[in-house]
């Protein structure tokens, strides 16, 4: 069980409905101890939100004009969202908590720039054509380990949001330390899985252009090879892409969370795509909207191909372009890290709204009185964010 209401998964207190909303012609129950008999439901009735025109316990209508609207006591409405909404979700998020989300993600920011200008340090351009090759692959393990730690963090920082509810940058590592192991082997998992696999694909490509090898029908057979793993690939990523905060709002294990974002993606493949492909181009274009000024700068300092010089030949210049463009890197991974990890926990959210019904736990656990709710007021915990 989670220490949050709303997020356990259905097979915690109920058999699993996944695969299926709830039926549409249940009872519309308001719940509450002096709740009204209830009417008919019609065809498109939502369990526990009052029908058109009827009024919830209390003898008033909140939504004004007797048609009820979806509660909204975060920074999304708590029922199917649009792609629009969602992403407005993400960017809200980052906007009204941007005191915690800012912090967290320019200090994930700084330590990821870091370690890249170390690595330029200790390349120092020498390496030729391989250079920005061994860059990747040295700044990986650190990179795992920070893409670990924003997800646990802003995850958190996230599902209060839903809520309503605001977290400081303690609150959310004191929630989710506990679960930094299990989810840095989940990540481990899902990326052998994804990005794993892409390389499993080029690997005879890359293996056959090291050995020095320039056959023009063997490097065309070995691109196809490697290109017809990219489809497998990306199955798997978008697959088992809600496993992240799976494991950390449902406080399950690994191969739980796998479980869990299979039969949430399941049906949903190509939206949960979309919307994550999406998310991606979009922070590309903010990180080179923001990084095109910096190489404007970088080349008039009299730098124009890093890759090639780097730090080579220990030029003044060269060490300014490296500053240059990290100070541009943590700029962007300050703005594009969070709304990332927003868009990934509200897919999760949407998921289990259309699947689960989950809409209604959020209400009542944001405590909304018309579901159920008891007052956020009465529980213990934070303030309510500002909305």
């Amino acid at each position: 069980m989670t220490d949050t209401p709303g997020w356990a998964s259905p097979g915690s207190s109920e058999p699993s409905r996944d695969g299926a909303r709830p039926p549409a012609d249940a009872p519309a129950a308001v719940p509450g101890p002096s709740a009204p008999p209830q009417a008919t439901p019609g065809p498109h009735t939502r369990p526990g939100r009052p029908q058109w025109g009827q009024q919830p316990s209390g003898g008033h209508s909140p939504y004004g004009w007797g048609v009820p609207q979806s509660p909204k006591p975060g920074v999304i409405p708590l029922r199917p969202l649009l792609v629009g909404e969602l992403l407005d979700g993400a960017v809200g998020t980052v906007r009204r908590q941007w005191r915690t989300v800012l912090a967290l993600s320019l200090g994930i920011a700084v330590v990821a720039q870091g370690g890249a200008v170390l690595v330029d340090l200790l390349v120092k351009g020498k390496t030729g054509a391989a250079t920005q090759t061994l860059r990747l692959v040295a700044a990986m393990p650190l990179q795992l380990l920070l893409d670990v730690l924003a997800a646990a963090l802003l995850t958190i920082v996230v599902s209060r949001a839903v809520l309503g509810r605001s977290a400081t940058a303690g609150e959310a590592w004191r929630d989710a330390r506990p679960r930094l192991l299990q989810l840095f082997g989940l990540t481990l998992l899902t990326v052998l899985m994804g990005p794993g696999v892409a390389l499993l694909g080029f690997a005879p490509l890359i293996g056959y252009s090291v050995s020095g090898a320039n056959e023009p029908a063997t490097t065309g057979l070995l691109f196809i090879v490697g290109v017809l793993a990219l489809p497998v690939a990306a199955w798997l990523w978008v697959r088992y892409s809600l496993a992240a905060p799976a494991l950390m709002l449902e406080k399950q294990g690994v191969a739980t969370a796998l479980s869990r974002s299979r039969r949430l993606v399941r049906g949903s493949w190509w939206r949960v795509f979309g919307i994550t492909l999406l998310s991606k181009v979009l922070s590309l274009v903010v990180a080179v909207v923001i990084a095109v000024p910096f190489r404007f700068i970088g080349l008039l300092l009299g730098i124009d191909s890093l890759d090639d010089r780097g730090l080579g030949g220990a030029t003044q210049q060269g060490a300014w372009m490296v500053v240059v463009m990290a100070v541009a890197g943590i700029i962007a991974g300050t703005l594009t890290t969070p709304f990332m990890a927003a868009v990934g926990v509200l897919v999760y959210v949407d998921q289990r709204i259309r699947r689960e019904a989950l809409d209604i736990e959020l209400a009542r656990a944001a405590g909304l009185p018309e579901y159920g709710g008891t007052g956020w007021g009465e529980q213990a915990g934070p303030t309510p964010a500002r909305r």
